[in-house]
């Protein structure tokens, strides 16, 4: 049940970052921390949700969101009103970073947890 609504809550940060930061800048939500905190802190709740919710495979999630952020960040020459920016992309994949080292960091604390009820 947990890793049911851990994937899905991975997913879910995923599919919303990927509309924020590709969708028109009039949609975007008001940011009440600066905007480079912001963009950290959303790939870092991210990453670190795919890394609980797929506790084996946390060095290829590392991977694949570094490439996400790229990527994502790249959709933005779709957008008329969007403007791509590798210091952008790399705020994001830093954040990425942070993200699966706290979701490496929960698995380990929750692995030492289930052997100590065992």
């Amino acid at each position: 049940m947990t890793l049911t609504i851990l994937r899905t809550a991975a997913w879910t940060a995923l599919a919303a970052i990927i509309f924020v930061t590709v969708s028109p800048i009039g949609w975007r939500p008001h940011d009440v921390m600066p905007v480079n905190f912001d963009r950290a802190l959303a790939f870092t709740i991210m990453s670190a949700l795919f890394v609980a919710a797929y506790p084996r495979h946390s060095v290829a999630i590392g991977i694949a969101l570094i490439v996400c952020a790229g990527l994502i960040e790249l959709l933005q020459f779709f957008s008329p009103t969007r403007h791509p920016r590798f210091i952008d992309a790399f705020v994001k994949a830093t954040g990425a970073l942070v993200g699966v080292l706290i979701g490496s960091t929960y698995n380990m604390i929750e692995r030492r947890g289930r052997t100590k009820s065992v």
